[in-house]
């Protein structure tokens, strides 16, 4: 009973994330590709307080909600970005959770700003790179450091034992 429990917590909880990630989404920086923007700062939480699988999962929701809110102006190819913010948001998860949070930060950064990015070097041109490149490390300084400073005030809210526990009614 007690783990049925705790899945129902967790899905609750990447709900919770998922919804704050349309929020975020809604929050654009300015870029030539609409979908830069607050969605992945959700993500970060939820990789490093309820698990790097979890919070993949948010982020890539988180990504397909903010290419759906500027319309999806790379078309397709905002599958293929989400599945990138997965794999970028769990290992920042893995790192974090493995109190490497300086490498968790950096690795986030540069991975979101310079290597997610690379495919359009190919696939548009290098002047797309270019122009995106400065946005997307904009946006993901901010989003990171948005996350460090909120990340440990609400590990005390979610923790396993807070998990596990009946709420009281």
């Amino acid at each position: 009973m007690a783990n049925v429990k705790m899945k129902n917590r967790l899905l609750i909880l990447m709900a919770l994330f998922t919804a704050l990630s349309a929020v975020g989404a809604a929050i654009k920086i300015p870029a030539i590709v609409g979908s830069v923007a607050f969605d992945v700062f959700p993500a970060l939480l939820a990789a490093s307080l309820i698990g790097s699988g979890p919070g993949a999962v948010v982020g890539a929701l988180g990504h397909v909600l903010s290419a759906s809110i500027a319309g999806f102006p790379l078309g397709p190819m905002h599958l293929f970005i989400a599945v990138e913010m997965a794999v970028i948001v769990y290992l920042f998860g893995v790192l974090y959770n493995k109190k490497k949070k300086l490498s968790a930060s950096l690795l986030f950064i540069f991975l979101n700003a310079f290597a997610a990015p690379l495919p359009f070097i190919f696939i548009m041109n290098l002047a797309f790179f270019v122009a995106l490149a400065p946005s997307l490390l904009i946006g993901s300084i901010i989003n990171t450091v948005m996350a460090l400073v909120v990340i440990p005030r609400l590990k005390v809210l979610v923790n396993k034992e807070s998990m596990n526990r009946d709420v009281k009614v």
